[in-house]
C-alpha cells in the first residue's frame, strides 16, 4: 500500500475496470486539481490517468477499513470520522457532499457502481484475517518462514495419513460463512476424550479435509448424528472391528452441493463425497483423540475410515428415500449415519424376476459377519439402478422389497447353531428349534445409488455392536444451515 488517506476532506474509492468510475473521471480530475479530494484505487494506481497522487490500495486495506461495498464511493471525513457517503454516481448526492452546485453537469443524473474488490468472494475473509479481528477462539500455531505448514500438520499428528489443507484464519472464516451458527456454539463432546467441539473447530477440520463452505451444514449434521448416544461412537472407536461411520445424504442439498449418487458413488472423484466424510473422521481424531493404535483398536480397519460418504439417488419419484423411511418428511435435507464396514460386492447378472433377485440377495446378505451369525449385526444394501429396475418393473416398492428380503433371510436354527455344518461359529444351541432372522427388524437399510450400467450392487456389513439393538443404532438427523 502506498500513500495515506487524510483524516479530513473528500476521499473517492475507484477501480479501473468499473465503467462508472471511468464515467466520473472528469469530476475526480476537477476536484483533484482544486486539491479537494484524495483518490484511492483498488486495482491500478495509474487510474484515473488524469489524476495525480492516486493512493495505491491494491492491498485493499483502506477499502476494508472504510467498509467499501461498491465503487465509486465518495466519502467526506471530519477528524477521521465519516460524515457523508455516496455510492455510485448520484449527481445530487455528490453535489451535496462536495458543496459544488454545478458538479457533473455533463454527466447523467444516476449511474450504479460496481462491486468493490474487497467484498469479492473469499477476499473479505482474507482481509479480516489480515487487518481485522477474526474473533476466532482456537489456539494459533506459529510457524517460521522456512516451515512447510502441511509437513507441520503431519508432524503434529493432525492428519489421517494424507496431506491436509493448512487451516489459516482466512480459510476458517471462509468455511464459517457456510453456516449461520455461531463459531463458539458447542456442537457436543467428541469421544473418546469427550472434548467439547465448537462450530469453529468443525470449520477448522472441514478446511483441513478440503471441504467447501457450502458443505458445512452437512458436516455439522453428520457430527450431531455421530454424537447421538445411540450411535455409540465411543464403542465404534474402541472396537477391534472394521467399522466406521458411513454417511448417506438425502434431500435437495445433495444436488445443490454437487454430491455423487451415480457412477462410482462409493468411490473416489467427488469432492463433496470425499471431504464431508473425511471432515467427520478428522474431527474424531483431532478433537476427540480417536487415533489408530490409541483408542482406535481396529484389528484391520477399512479404507472407508478415511471417508465414506455418498448421496442417495432420489431421481425416481416412486422410490421412498432412506431419510423418509426413517421418519423425515419428503424433501427435507438429512443425513443418516450407519456403522459400516467396507464393501461386499454383490454380482447377479442372470436373475430377471424380483423373486429370483430377492433369493440371490438373501444368499449374499447371509454372509454379513458370518453366514451362521444372526441377529448379530445389521447391514446396508446399496441397490444399483439395474437391479432396482427388476423390482420396479414388477411394481415392488421399498416396503415390498424389505418385507420379501426379511422373509428370505429366515433360516432354521439347527443349521446355525455352534458346530452345525462342521463350523464352530454360530448361534446358541438353545435356538436350534427356532426359525431365526438374519437381522433384527429394521436392521437392513436399503439405499439406491450407482451408475446406470451394471448388474452390481453392494452390501455394507454393520458393526457387531448392532447386536445390542436397544443400545446401538443408525441415526438420521435433519440438516440445518
Amino acid at each position: 500500500m502506498a500513500g495515506q488517506i487524510p483524516t479530513n476532506g473528500l476521499v473517492a474509492f475507484v477501480k479501473s475496470e468499473c465503467p462508472t468510475c471511468a464515467l466520473v473521471e472528469p469530476v475526480l480530475r476537477r476536484l483533484a486539481d482544486a486539491g479537494e479530494i484524495t483518490v484511492v484505487s483498488q486495482d491500478d494506481p495509474s487510474f484515473p490517468a488524469t489524476v495525480s497522487g492516486v493512493v495505491d490500495d491494491t492491498s485493499l486495506e483502506w477499502s476494508f477499513r472504510s467498509a467499501i461495498e461498491a465503487v465509486p464511493t465518495l466519502l467526506r471525513l471530519e477528524a477521521g470520522r465519516e460524515s457523508a457517503r455516496a455510492v455510485g454516481w448520484a449527481r445530487e448526492e455528490w453535489r451535496q457532499i462536495t458543496g459544488i452546485r454545478d458538479l457533473g453537469n455533463d454527466l447523467p443524473e444516476l449511474r450504479p457502481g460496481c462491486g468493490a474488490k474487497n467484498v469479492e468472494p473469499g477476499v473479505r475473509e482474507q482481509l479480516i484475517a489480515r487487518y481485522g479481528d477474526s474473533g476466532l477462539g482456537s489456539r494459533r500455531i506459529a510457524y517460521g518462514g522456512w516451515d512447510d505448514p502441511a509437513e507441520m500438520c503431519f508432524e503434529r499428528g493432525w492428519t489421517d495419513g494424507l496431506p491436509v489443507v493448512p487451516p489459516t484464519d482466512a480459510r476458517i472464516l471462509n468455511m464459517l460463512s457456510g453456516t449461520s451458527r455461531r463459531p463458539d456454539e458447542v456442537v457436543g463432546e467428541v469421544p473418546p476424550n469427550l472434548r467439547p467441539c465448537t462450530v469453529e473447530k468443525v470449520a477448522i477440520n472441514a478446511v483441513m479435509a478440503g471441504c467447501k463452505p457450502e458443505y458445512m451444514p452437512v458436516v455439522l449434521a453428520a457430527l450431531e448424528a455421530a454424537l447421538e448416544p445411540k450411535f455409540t461412537l465411543h464403542g465404534l472407536l474402541c472396537s477391534t472391528c472394521f467399522s466406521g461411520p458411513v454417511i448417506v445424504v438425502n434431500g435437495p442439498i445433495a444436488r445443490a452441493i454437487g454430491m455423487n449418487s451415480g457412477v462410482n458413488a462409493l468411490g473416489q472423484g467427488n469432492r463433496a463425497n470425499a471431504t464431508i466424510g473425511r471432515a467427520l473422521q478428522l474431527i474424531v481424531r483431532n478433537v476427540g483423540g480417536g487415533i489408530p493404535g490409541g483408542i482406535d483398536r481396529a484389528t484391520l480397519g477399512n479404507p472407508g475410515k478415511y471417508t465414506f460418504c455418498f448421496a442417495e439417488d432420489e431421481s425416481d419419484p416412486e422410490w421412498e428415500p432412506l431419510s423418509v423411511r426413517r421418519g423425515m418428511s419428503p424433501g427435507v435435507d438429512a443425513v443418516t449415519l450407519f456403522q459400516g464396514d467396507g464393501i461386499q460386492a454383490f454380482i447377479d447378472q442372470r436373475s430377471r424376476t424380483p423373486e429370483e433377485l430377492t433369493r440371490s440377495l438373501a444368499s449374499s446378505l447371509f454372509a454379513v459377519g458370518h453366514p451362521k451369525l444372526c441377529e448379530f449385526t445389521n447391514a446396508m444394501l446399496v441397490l444399483s439402478p439395474e437391479h432396482y429396475a427388476i423390482f420396479r418393473a414388477a411394481g415392488w416398492t421399498r416396503r415390498r422389497i424389505e418385507d420379501e428380503l426379511d422373509r428370505a433371510l429366515i433360516r432354521p436354527g439347527r443349521d446355525l447353531v455352534y458346530g452345525a455344518q462342521g463350523i464352530g461359529e454360530g448361534i446358541a444351541p438353545t435356538r436350534a428349534d427356532d426359525m431365526v432372522r438374519k437381522f433384527w427388524p429394521g436392521g437392513l437399510l436399503i439405499v439406491r445409488a450407482g451408475g446406470e450400467a451394471g448388474l452390481f450392487s453392494a452390501i455394507l456389513a454393520g458393526w457387531t455392536g448392532g447386536r445390542f439393538r436397544d443400545e446401538s443404532q443408525p441415526i438420521t438427523r435433519e440438516i440445518r444451515s
